[in-house]
């Protein structure tokens, strides 16, 4: 069973990787669709959702820590 401490840095670690991999996406896709988005909201509507992720994938790997299968 992983701890509660591990499931964190985890989640972390997991939302990290995907928020910059999804701020890089942005800023070659977005030109591309005529969207055009400063750097600087990006970032900020980027932190929020981030924060929203490590939540979810703490709280989803926690229940499959609990459930056992």
């Amino acid at each position: 069973m992983q701890s509660k401490k591990y499931s964190l840095i985890e989640s972390i670690t997991n939302v990290a990787i995907g928020y910059l991999v999804a701020l890089g996406s942005q800023l070659i896709i977005f030109p591309v669709f005529g969207i055009s988005v400063p750097l600087r909201s990006n970032l900020a509507i980027g932190a929020f959702f981030t924060v929203v992720s490590i939540i979810r994938s703490y709280c989803l790997r926690r229940v499959f820590n609990r459930i056992k299968i």
